[in-house]
């Protein structure tokens, strides 16, 4: 009895060290939230980011032959020139696309404004216009929906690469993306055509890039999808999750009340998205 009672403790001795082993390295984490948002949430929240003053945010435009890009850059508070800042680049949705370098500033690149968000959390924000789509979507071979990355999309890895020149007291180890819908499919366009440049990223009802899984499953990656979203299929950020099983640092979250009109709202007037940004690093 006392030989079986050993046997027993060492075979379960056994089964926790393979826990212990496995666990860190399929380490991903995926969390499902409750969250309901109603027409008054819905309306206030936006409220308050539509009545941000945006003249702090400079217009510029990048031209790179043919191409040109209209962005607005947000420098930090304070702007110290032996202190290291972040650079956060936001993308918009398709229904911003334009060129009159004012529509691209939807929610994600409002939040930068906002007062306790400009002091607790100083960066330079980048926020570029496109005209076209910045990414399209196809099936691919095995019947997943898939972002592809337009020209544009290429030409502002050189705008990355200028302003690291131009503003040398950028962060190198901390450039951020984050994107919703087309943006947040192009903010994982980015990752994967230049994943050694950034530090981490937030995509939101996107479609995904499955297009470099081996370079992007050590990266810092927040997938944010609404559960009823029947305009990015929920499925697509379901697929990236699954095809990145050994990487600790990526976290999965689903709504499983919201849609893909309004997904962005719980993260409007809190500091969730600066705060998880701020603390990666390359």
């Amino acid at each position: 009895m006392n030989s079986m009672h050993t046997r027993k403790l060492e075979q379960n001795i056994i089964i926790l060290l393979m826990i212990f082993t496995i666990n860190p390295i399929f380490g991903q984490k995926k969390e499902f939230r409750d969250t309901k948002v109603d027409t008054l949430t819905f309306l206030n929240n936006r409220k308050i980011l539509n009545s941000l003053n945006t003249n702090k945010f400079q217009k510029k435009i990048f031209i790179d032959n043919d191409i040109q890009i209209p962005y607005r850059f947000l420098t930090p508070k304070n702007n110290l020139v032996n202190k290291k800042y972040p650079l956060v680049i936001t993308f918009h949705n398709s229904s911003r696309i334009g060129n009159d370098n004012e529509n691209q500033l939807e929610p994600f690149a409002k939040i930068w404004l906002r007062d306790e968000i400009y002091e607790k959390y100083p960066c330079y924000v980048v926020a570029p216009q496109f005209n076209t789509r910045s990414t399209n979507y196809e099936i691919n071979g095995e019947g997943i929906q898939v972002s592809k990355p337009s020209n544009e999309v290429f030409a502002l890895l050189k705008l990355i690469t200028n302003l690291k020149k131009e503003y040398p007291n950028i962060d190198t180890n901390r450039i951020y993306l984050i994107g919703y819908s087309m943006g947040g499919s192009t903010a994982q366009n980015l990752m994967s055509l230049q994943p050694n440049t950034f530090a981490a990223m937030v995509s939101v009802a996107s479609v995904p890039d499955l297009s470099n899984l081996n370079a992007i499953k050590e990266k810092n990656i927040w997938l944010i999808h609404g559960k009823n979203d029947d305009e990015n299929p929920y499925i697509g950020s379901v697929e990236l999750f699954n095809k990145l099983p050994s990487d600790k640092k990526l976290i999965f979250t689903t709504f499983t009340n919201l849609n893909h009109n309004n997904i962005v709202i719980p993260f409007l007037i809190t500091d969730e998205i600066p705060k998880w940004l701020f603390e990666k690093r390359k």
